[in-house]
């Protein structure tokens, strides 16, 4: 049988369009894999899970080794309120992340009990529904008025002071944290730990 040239290149052509096709769809397919969660990160030179890290950490070491806060939590497990760190950077950052790792960390240590101020208003209505409605039994409904309130308040800021020119990038970063007996108003415990972060420009630019 005889094949037409024509025929010939055009299945030349067919061949190498599904070959670069095919290699096409190879070089870009993405390869995910896990990664050490407490490596440092140095994507950038914003606030990032090293730095939220660090502070967590930091706050709640200190806090713990307070003698302070030894003789307050020695025969006892205080009941604390964790108020939200206030972002007065001019960055997005999700402060309730701090906040999450530090009471974690704190309810961890057995020292301490927690008041989830986060969640009061799904806590009244699950009240309500109980101690209301027609289909709870009321022998089993939670009555109001028993839950136990906090005996301190922790809360804290982040705040950040960056500097830049041509050549060079500065972040500092101060993060300060407060324990406040609610009866008396007096600050129990307080630290702060400190982040600079630089990024100067290369040969081969940024």
């Amino acid at each position: 049988m005889i094949i037409s040239n024509k025929f010939k290149t055009v299945s030349t052509y067919a061949l190498v369009g599904l070959s670069a096709l095919v290699l096409s769809g190879c070089a870009n397919k993405a390869v995910v894999s896990y990664g050490d969660a407490q490596a440092v990160e140095t994507t950038d030179i914003n606030f990032g899970s090293t730095d939220l890290q660090k502070v967590a950490s930091q706050m709640t070491d200190s806090l713990l080794s307070s003698p302070v806060v030894g003789t307050m939590t020695a025969n006892k497990r205080p009941v604390v309120f964790v108020e939200r760190i206030k972002n007065k950077t001019s960055e997005h950052i999700d402060t309730e992340s701090i906040t999450d790792s530090i009471s974690t960390q704190m309810l961890r240590s057995g020292k301490f009990r927690f008041v989830d101020m986060t969640r009061v208003e799904s806590v009244r209505e699950q009240l309500t529904f109980q101690n209301e409605d027609a289909l709870v039994n009321p022998a089993t409904a939670v009555a109001f008025g028993k839950q136990i309130g906090a005996q301190y308040m922790l809360y804290g800021n982040l705040s950040s002071i960056v500097k830049s020119n041509a050549d060079k990038s500065d972040v500092y970063y101060k993060f300060t944290m407060r324990l406040m007996d609610m009866e008396s108003g007096l600050v129990e415990w307080a630290d702060e730990t400190e982040i600079r972060k630089t990024k100067e420009k290369s040969t081969f630019g940024w």
